[in-house]
């Protein structure tokens, strides 16, 4: 988002002179001439200032949108939400390592696949299965989800290729819904708890949370393979292209609240509000997320998904 969409209707959080914008620095190396830090303490007016605290929060996080070193890296992020009393919540996927091609019996029609190329994510495949305690995580999702997976008591689904994993005292509420069958139980949770999704120095393009308000418009989820834990292929449900996500801004708008922290921009929306909100956008008018004329995944998403494809998901496949 540009600086022009807040002067537009965003709710804007206002800290006074220490508010938005202004630079936050370790005292103690300001006055020795040492390099700018961002303390946790203004990571933490920022969640209370967008009103998180005590909410089950899903996190898609730049750090280097900061301009300058959290001090105590990521886990000085994650400290501040867990010391609001938020259950952290990050998307954790890992299909480079476990997904495999797609078997001759379940090549269904607009799955955003051309299945006549080599499938891209098979070079990496792993020959072991997913398991939640694997600790990979796709490194495009940045520094955030690894460090919450590495956490001691963090809570991880069971689906093989698009996890998601959740610390907090909800955790357990969050992730246990989640396995092959049901890529996106967790997102279900977060909106039925009041959750909020928060984008920190990144745009809606790394929103989780409208893959699901996808699925609600009536659009299928794309099916892709995985190896499940005694060998056997089955077929699961993943979310399509993102990259069409910021058109949906004008409609996030006014759910959206906004603060700076030393340059990094973060927008908190609430999760029931924006399904609420996307699902029939996208039912009416389905081109609206297309990034592209040429993108095979939007335009078979937003035609209505795979057909002719397995019913069910989780479906163990014939050999």
């Amino acid at each position: 988002m540009d600086e022009g969409q807040d002067r537009s209707g965003e709710a804007v959080v206002d800290e006074g002179r220490d508010g938005p914008g202004a630079p936050v620095v370790n005292e103690a190396q300001e006055e020795s001439g040492g390099p700018v830090t961002v303390r946790g303490e203004r990571l933490a007016r920022a969640v209370e200032a967008l009103g998180l605290s005590g909410r089950p929060v899903l996190v898609h996080a730049s750090l280097r949108s900061f301009g300058a070193p959290l001090d105590g890296g990521a886990d000085s992020l994650v400290d501040a939400l867990l010391g609001a009393g938020c259950t952290v919540l990050v998307p954790a996927f890992t299909e480079p390592w476990h997904s495999v091609p797609p078997p001759a019996s379940d090549r269904p029609a607009r799955n955003g696949l051309d299945y006549t190329l080599p499938y891209r994510e098979a070079g990496h495949a792993l020959s072991t299965p997913y398991a939640p305690d694997c600790g990979l995580v796709n490194p495009s999702l940045g520094v955030l989800p690894v460090t919450v997976v590495a956490r001691p008591g963090t809570r991880r689904g069971r689906h093989p290729l698009n996890s998601f994993a959740a610390l907090g005292p909800e955790a357990a509420a969050l992730i246990d819904g989640q396995d092959p069958g049901d890529v996106y139980a967790p997102l279900r949770a977060l909106a039925e708890r009041g959750g909020r999704t928060l984008l920190i120095g990144v745009g809606l393009n790394r929103m989780t949370t409208l893959h699901l308000a996808e699925q609600r418009s009536g659009r299928r989820l794309f099916r892709r393979w995985a190896r499940l834990d005694d060998g056997r292929i089955a077929t699961v449900e993943v979310g399509s292209c993102s990259e069409g996500f910021p058109r949906l801004e004008p409609w996030l708008r006014p759910h959206a609240r906004t603060t700076i922290v030393h340059g990094s921009r973060w927008h908190a929306y609430p999760v029931p509000e924006v399904l609420a909100t996307i699902a029939p956008a996208l039912a009416a008018a389905p081109t609206l997320t297309r990034c592209s004329a040429d993108c095979r995944a939007c335009a078979d998403a937003t035609a209505g998904g795979p057909v002719d494809a397995y019913p069910g998901t989780g479906v163990v496949l014939p050999g």
